[in-house]
């Protein structure tokens, strides 16, 4: 999934599918967390929903059960 050649783990965003490769988390699941109001890691550009890597992973470390 490096199709700008730069790695995941270099990337300010990532979309949804980068994000759940990344993360182990289905692409269903992300889009459900990502879609709710308030959500502190998603970052919308158009319609197109990204997915701020840095606050993914203090979410990701905070949370017990996703």
């Amino acid at each position: 999934m490096e199709k700008s050649g730069v790695p995941i783990w270099e990337k300010v965003t990532l979309t949804i599918g980068e994000a759940a490769a990344y993360s182990n988390i289905g692409i269903n699941k992300l889009n459900e967390i990502a879609g709710k109001p308030g959500c502190p890691f998603v970052l919308y550009v158009g319609r197109k929903k990204l997915i701020k890597r840095k606050e993914f992973e203090e979410f990701i470390s905070r949370s017990s059960e996703i």
